[in-house]
């Protein structure tokens, strides 16, 4: 069996020198993202500290380096730097975290158009403390795929951004003046600040040079996170660099520079007081500044290219080059828009409204910005080890927000996009041996081994991953970290992680995950040994309250109290025991004797989404805004009552996703509050990612046609067809696939990749067809 496996694995790695994906002709799908949904960090709006979304409305391409968006704070719980209420904007940044909380990080050279009196600091929005942040014109305000503009109306300048793969671009037009300017701050950093910046001019148009960010200047989990990484910048302007110049601020040694301290009084204070020098040819620093100021004419157009790179300088000038040293504005943007088009066409639906097409489409979009290529244009990335590697054989990648993905995100980019899929485990297994940890980390960011929430999420995106024939990498290496992540994190010799139900479930989880790895690799014993230990979620179970309760060191459960199910973070990570009770997903059957047999199970499943609010926003019982129960849903299917994952799936799809900024009732965690959207649309949607089998569910539209890459599958496309399909019509009734009838409720990845046609009749009454 492993001798065949590895043979499969050869020929997909000998494939990937061709193209294979296949893709259909362009159908300007990208005319249907809308950026702006979910671009909220207000705790306020929803109800929560986890926000609606906290994306970012500014120009991207699929899986890039440079993301060029619009900034509106410093500091806080506002990973994009930006949130729609605000209604000043401070700069426009280069890099951009998306979707997610801690604090975050990136938001690098931040970049403004200013006129008049020379400010260094970007002040205060409610204006207790002036600075060069200006107003801006919220109907001026547009986003799409690769493009976003805005009027600055301070200054009377309009602002446009786009991006390429490893570069960004701005454009400003002018009013008439005597004193324009461009200003880059080059210590800005969401959450922080970078510790330590670089710049040269190196001739009459171009600049370049870097900005160190480690755990010392705050950014991800305000330092806690520990990234550390450099960006560097290769600038070229359309204005000749004839009146410049730099600032710098003394920060004294021994000063806080996290995210509560660069936005308080003193440390602005100190700022203020930054010296500016004009002309010179470089300048290095703790808190330092660029710009350039010129004569404009009424409508002057000025530009700003960039390349980006997380190597080193050369990298960052080799970056420019390659993708638009010799393009415009425009066709940057063209091709920008060109490359989402591409592709968004994996997937294309037919019926619903136009605004459940924005739905998908920006959900598709926002799956495809992480985890980003880190890799310069010549394959070297910043290894583990701080040193630099090159690769041909995959694209190195960042930001794997494990414990969030590992739920939809990547079961959808199985199936749609599973290069990306092998780039990340090669990404994983690389950085795991380049930093000599040989383990996997949670949530991965730029290298760094944050430990952010709980679990071993990589292990079930491998298994997963594997179990599909997704496989271009050194599997014995990948399995052997993965036994080693097992070892080092889990639920121990007890058999259960102390006061954690959360901790002692996933743990479980993710043994389970390891054993079918194991058992498809041949190892026997290892298999029986981590299935074993994946039926450790039954040490959790207290049979005196019929549900799951923290036990504590000496093997007692934890004294009873009487809000236990819904007292939020007893014994849970950001949930509670009603929520987190549920997850047991590699074994359904288990779950259900312990709770007492299927009618109680049911009765428990049926009351718990019945309590929950019409709104589905933020609450005690099915919570979406937070991922312990995204596979919750897909229970009813596996307890033989199909018609309620149809229902509440529906229900989910209509209530907690919208065409707004307040689109999302949660944060979007990098692809995976919008993949569960795609998926669940679609039809289908796994209920335990490291299996096969992905269960069905009712979709939202008449048609979606899935494009599959055919240098992993043997089949051009699959469709998931209705006839009957409406909003009251959400029940199938029957269902065929590849023409013939079909009574399960769910089908299999291998079904899915082959190719063929499944369709779904609906009715407005619940259907008894299908078989768990």
């Amino acid at each position: 069996m492993r001798t065949t496996k590895y043979i499969l694995c050869l020929i997909v790695f000998t494939a990937l020198c061709g193209n294979g994906v296949g893709m259909a002709a362009d159908k300007h799908l990208s005319r249907y993202v809308n950026p702006f949904i979910g671009a909220s960090t207000s705790m306020e709006l929803a109800g929560s500290y986890h926000g609606l979304g906290k994306t970012f409305p500014g120009a991207t391409t699929p899986f890039g380096v440079v993301q060029v968006s619009p900034q509106t704070i410093t500091g806080g719980d506002h990973a994009p730097g930006y949130s729609d209420e605000h209604r000043t904007i401070e700069g426009f940044a280069f890099t951009q975290m998306s979707g997610v909380g801690w604090y975050g990080d990136l938001g690098n050279l931040l970049t403004m158009p200013t006129t008049g009196r020379f400010q260094v600091i970007a002040g205060r929005e409610d204006g207790s403390i002036q600075g060069y942040r200006s107003a801006y014109d919220k109907v001026t305000e547009k986003a799409s795929a690769g493009y976003y503009s805005v009027a600055l109306t301070d200054y009377n300048i309009k602002v446009e951004t786009t991006a390429a793969p490893h570069c960004g671009m701005l454009r400003f037009t002018y009013p008439e003046h005597n004193q324009s300017r461009i200003q880059i701050d080059l210590a800005r950093r969401v959450g922080g600040t970078s510790v330590a910046q670089y710049v040269l001019v190196k001739d009459e148009h171009t600049i370049c040079g870097w900005m160190k960010c480690t755990p010392e200047g705050g950014g991800w989990g305000n330092g806690w996170g520990q990234a550390n990484y450099t960006v560097y910048f290769y600038v070229v302007f359309s204005k000749p660099l004839r009146d410049y110049g730099f600032w710098s601020a003394d920060i004294p040694d021994g000063w806080s520079r996290r995210n509560g301290d660069v936005v308080s009084v003193p440390y602005l204070t100190q700022v203020s007081k930054a010296v500016v020098t004009k002309g010179g040819r470089e300048m290095e620093g703790k808190h330092i500044g660029f710009f350039t100021e010129f004569i404009t004419q009424a409508g002057e157009e000025v530009t700003m290219k960039v390349g980006i790179s997380f190597v080193d300088m050369d990298g960052a000038e080799r970056n420019y080059r390659s993708e638009i040293a010799q393009k415009d504005f425009n066709q940057v943007r063209k091709e920008a828009v060109a490359s989402w088009d591409r592709q968004l066409s994996r997937m294309e639906v037919k019926g619903g409204s136009e605004d459940e097409k924005t739905i998908f489409y920006t959900s598709l979009y926002h799956t495809m910005i992480d985890p980003r290529i880190i890799a310069d244009v010549d394959g070297r990335y910043t290894g583990g080890d701080g040193k630099i590697h090159r690769s041909k054989s995959f694209a190195k990648r960042t930001i794997f927000s494990g414990w969030d993905v590992f739920r939809s995100q990547f079961p959808l980019q199985t199936i749609i996009n599973p290069r990306m899929v092998n780039d990340e485990i090669n990404s994983l297994v690389s950085l795991a041996e380049e930093s000599g940890h040989e383990y996997y980390d949670r949530w991965e960011f730029l290298n760094a081994y944050s430990g952010c929430m709980i679990g071993n999420p990589a292990i079930s995106v491998l298994t997963d991953a594997y179990l599909k024939g997704i496989c271009q990498y050194d599997v014995e290496k990948a399995y052997r970290y993965a036994c080693n992540t097992a070892e080092r994190f889990g639920n121990g010799e007890r058999g259960y992680s102390v006061m954690s139900v959360s901790k002692t479930l996933e743990y479980a989880y993710f043994d389970w995950c390891l054993s079918q790895l194991a058992k498809a690799l041949g190892y026997e014993a290892d298999a029986a040994f981590y299935e074993k230990r994946g039926q450790n979620y039954r040490n959790t179970f207290n049979p005196e309250v019929g549900w799951f309760y923290p036990r504590q060191e000496d093997g007692a459960y934890a004294p009873w109290r009487d809000d236990a199910r819904t007292a939020y973070s007893f014994g849970c990570e950001e949930s509670n025991l009603y929520q987190q009770g549920w997850f047991v997903p590699h074994d359904v059957d288990g779950m259900v004797q312990l709770m007492g047999g299927k009618e109680k199970a049911l009765a428990e499943l049926t009351a718990f989404f019945d309590k929950t609010p019409e709104s589905i926003r933020w609450n005690d019982y099915y919570n979406h805004a937070n991922e312990p129960v995204h596979l919750v849903p897909f229970l009813f299917n596996r307890l033989n009552v199909p018609w309620l994952t149809q229902k509440w799936t529906r229900h989910i799809c209509e209530n907690a996703y919208r065409n707004s900024v307040e689109g999302m009732v949660g944060n979007e965690d990098v692809g995976q509050m919008s993949a569960w959207y795609v998926l669940a649309a679609t039809g289908i949607h796994p209920s335990c990612p490291a299996t096969t089998r992905y269960e069905i569910t009712s979709p939202v539209f008449d048609e979606v046609r899935i494009r599959l890459d055919s240098t992993y599958f043997k089949g051009k496309e699959f469709v998931v067809r209705t006839r009957n399909n409406s909003k009251t019509n959400c029940y199938i009734q029957r269902a065929r696939l590849n023409g013939k009838e079909y009574n399960k409720c769910y089908i299999d990845f291998k079904d899915i990749v082959a190719g063929g046609t499944l369709e779904l009749i609906m009715g407005d009454t619940p259907g008894f067809f299908l078989n768990s």
